[in-house]
């Protein structure tokens, strides 16, 4: 019988420690090392203890045969679309992590890979994969920031008879909440700085994969283009993800409250949090997610000037980038994670001045609601 999560989470197999007994892995923070040891390491690029370490428990929780470790998600998505040539066209879900968006359009277009942007929550894109036969499919969900769920399973359903591989960021959900490749996703996509380390100390991503010919595909990425971790941020994440089940639990209890909190205020002109039963995709959250997630993403009836007030008026809530900490934050897109967005695009897809990104903490619920309260006056 498989280990529960927590368990797995915190087994992580061998820690190459040689004859300590040490519970806890080491960090091993060196650049090369000596010809013909037994785990067949040679120079850190291309492979360390740590990065083993943390490529296992991954893949433990994935529940998948394969992980590659990168320094950052952004890492991530660099060795999968390296991996494309002159002339691909990915179709991408229209709303995407702003940074996903500035590498595609202001780097790899560069290049000669062509994007082409979908709304995946609408049935006609499925028709799209049939008309464009784009090289991959890049989704989110939930995507950042309005958290709009895609039918995982219908899209998979397209691609693999055609053979298309399909890649999934899973940043907001984590494994614990949705697994991607049990939907039929080629790549299960995440960034380890968020949920997975859970503490806002150090970068990391991952891909994971059972598909072998990707899996080296990701090593060579890592390798050839140096997109390897550091062997002191892969021990932060090993150490940080052993305490993932408590905190996700703790975060999407108090997330579900407060997104309840939220839709009751006068000046809210929507919430959107995937477990409510008004949100747009809400049976398919229900059906594809084990849970609503920890980030609640609020449209206010209010310029810019007091959007910005009331997140600074926020004592528990720090307006700040990122997400996924024990920390709870407040994001304003429109500024921040999606400022290299155009404004016609961040028009389009709804991105406007009262909209912000609530990532909910580990804090007591009590103390999260009061704080919103005081500063949520402010707009009365």
């Amino acid at each position: 019988m498989q280990a529960g999560n927590n368990t797995r989470v915190i087994h992580h197999g061998d820690s190459f420690a040689g004859d300590t007994g040490t519970v806890m892995p080491p960090i091993f923070p060196t650049s090369t090392f000596a010809h013909g040891n037994a785990g067949g390491f040679d120079y850190t690029r291309s492979g360390n203890p740590n990065f083993r370490i943390l490529d296992g428990v991954l893949a433990s929780v994935e529940g998948c045969a394969h992980a590659t470790v990168f320094a950052s998600g952004v890492s991530a998505i660099t060795a999968v679309v390296s991996q494309l040539k002159q002339g691909d066209l990915v179709l991408c879900e229209e709303n995407l992590y702003g940074c996903t968006v500035r590498l595609f359009e202001q780097v790899f277009a560069k290049f000669g890979l062509r994007t082409q942007w979908v709304d995946f929550t609408q049935t006609e894109a499925l028709e799209v994969i049939h008309t464009s036969q784009p090289a991959m499919v890049w989704l989110e969900s939930p995507t950042n920031p309005l958290l709009k769920v895609i039918d995982l399973e219908a899209v998979c359903a397209i691609t693999q008879p055609l053979g298309i591989p399909v890649v999934v960021d899973n940043t907001f959900a984590t494994a614990l909440v949705q697994r991607p490749l049990d939907l039929g996703a080629t790549l299960s996509l995440t960034s380890t700085t968020k949920y997975i380390n859970g503490h806002s100390d150090a970068l990391g991503g991952a891909v994971c994969t059972n598909d072998p010919e990707w899996h080296q595909k990701m090593v060579f990425s890592q390798k050839a283009l140096g997109l390897q971790p550091s062997p002191f941020d892969c021990w932060l994440i090993t150490r940080g993800i052993k305490t993932l089940p408590l905190r996700l639990k703790q975060q999407m209890a108090n997330a579900a409250d407060l997104a309840d909190q939220l839709a009751r205020h006068a000046k809210v002109n929507w919430v959107r949090y995937p477990h409510r039963s008004d949100h747009p995709q809400h049976q398919v959250a229900t059906r594809q997610m084990r849970a609503g997630g920890a980030i609640v993403t609020v449209s206010f009836n209010a310029s810019q000037e007091q959007t910005y007030a009331l997140c600074k008026q926020l004592r528990w809530f720090t307006m700040a980038e990122s997400l996924g900490g024990i920390e709870s934050l407040i994001c304003h897109p429109a500024t921040m994670t999606h400022a290299a967005v155009s404004a016609e695009v961040k028009a389009k897809l709804g991105i406007d001045d009262g909209l912000v990104r609530f990532s909910v903490g580990c804090e007591d619920l009590a103390d999260l609601q009061a704080d919103l309260d005081q500063a949520l006056e402010l707009l009365a």
